[in-house]
């Protein structure tokens, strides 16, 4: 394995076909990378900042032995895209293509929740994220993020085995065939937080009137969180396409981030800031933007789900068909990255953290991009 760094050294292209429309739309996405385009020069991160700070550039760990092995959970699924865990330990599971809403028990056994209506299954879209409210067993409230026929939106629910009550909390997030974003979670601040995608026009990213390639901060009922930065529900921007979504015990937010041609990206989350995409892609030592902690070359992530465990981000990447282990620091900071199960189970996409501190992890090659096994996509579950 070759060209992961810490903070964006050592530059390496990466190139392959992506289908026509998105080629056209975006000129590449790191699921399957269109042909490289050129990058400006990067600089080296000026001191104190967060690229700075983070280890040099760094070889792979070697990959753990047979102590840590996941087991099967759940099998015959198709393209498990968000877990969300109910106070007695069961999880909620969406289907991207098939708008299907399951609970998957901690012992494996799966029944249909709902067919939820309204979605509309195109390319990357579809049904994605889920949030249980941190009130649930008062509320019964679920958050689901789907793509519908004019846009991507945020629907609460009220859930007692089936779900009532559908309620449109946000609507109006751009959608297209390509990044979509559709992370849905919970911050230890009680409000609820949304990744959305640029859909592939690049210049929307840097438009703070625009809901696309940001991450979002609401309340339960959709509206501006109190103390967000821009008098919206904007919270960060200058995204390309956020998958995942996690907070450190110290309340320190992570977003795993999708490349173009080059890198793909973990960063730390700061109110209001402005993470760079199109301008640059990894790291690019602008003092506009924030560099982020640690990237990878595209071809070892296209990274989704993310999630915190034992002292790690544990980070499930598509293309790079494996799960990445990513030690923190106690300033926040980034490790050396530890690649687990690399091409073993295919693209991973989905990974959360159940209440016993266990990881779940799901496999995504049923979304037109993999090689499905007899029995995917499947669940997993891994003791860290």
């Amino acid at each position: 394995m070759t060209g992961m760094t810490s903070h964006g050294a050592g530059r390496t292209r990466w190139a392959a076909l992506l289908i026509a429309a998105s080629a056209v739309l975006a000129g590449g996405c790191s699921e399957a990378p269109a042909p490289a385009a050129s990058q400006p020069t990067r600089p080296s991160p000026p001191p104190g900042s967060p690229a700075a700070t983070s280890p040099a550039t760094t070889s792979p760990a070697e990959e753990p032995g047979p102590a840590a092995e996941p087991r099967v959970l759940a099998k015959d699924l198709a393209v498990p895209w968000g877990i969300a865990f109910l106070p007695g330990g069961d999880a909620l599971v969406t289907e991207r293509d098939t708008a299907r809403l399951l609970r998957v028990t901690a012992a494996g056994k799966v029944s249909e929740v709902a067919r939820i209506d309204g979605v509309r299954p195109d390319g990357e879209g579809g049904l994605m994220g889920v949030a249980i409210s941190p009130s649930f067993e008062r509320d019964r409230h679920v958050f689901l993020y789907y793509t519908a026929a004019s846009d991507n939106r945020i629907v609460r629910y009220r859930y007692d085995r089936t779900l009532t009550g559908a309620t449109v909390v946000l609507h109006g997030i751009p959608k297209g065939a390509i990044h979509n974003g559709g992370r849905l979670a919970f911050g230890p601040d009680g409000h609820l937080y949304a990744s959305t995608g640029e859909v592939g026009d690049r210049s929307l990213a840097q438009d703070r009137d625009s809901l696309a390639g940001k991450i979002l901060r609401m309340t339960p009922d959709g509206r501006p969180a109190p103390g967000n930065p821009f008098q919206s529900v904007v919270w960060s921007y200058g995204h390309r396409n956020v998958q995942g979504l996690a907070w450190d015990p110290s309340g320190r937010m992570y977003a795993s981030e999708f490349g173009q041609n080059s890198f793909d990206e973990l960063n730390l989350i700061t109110k209001g800031g402005n993470y760079g995409w199109p301008e640059v892609e990894g790291t690019g030592g602008d003092s506009r933007f924030i560099d982020p902690i640690a990237t990878w070359s595209t071809d070892e992530a296209s990274p989704s789900g993310l999630a915190y465990a034992d002292g790690s981000l544990w980070m499930a990447a598509l293309r790079g068909a494996r799960l990445w282990r990513v030690p923190l620091t106690a300033d926040g900071g980034a490790g050396e990255p530890v690649p687990l199960f690399t091409d073993r189970y295919g693209r991973l996409r989905a990974v959360a953290t159940a209440p016993g501190g266990s990881l779940w992890f799901g496999t995504s090659n049923k979304d037109g991009r993999g090689s499905p096994a007899a029995d995917d996509d499947r669940l997993f579950t891994l003791a860290p």
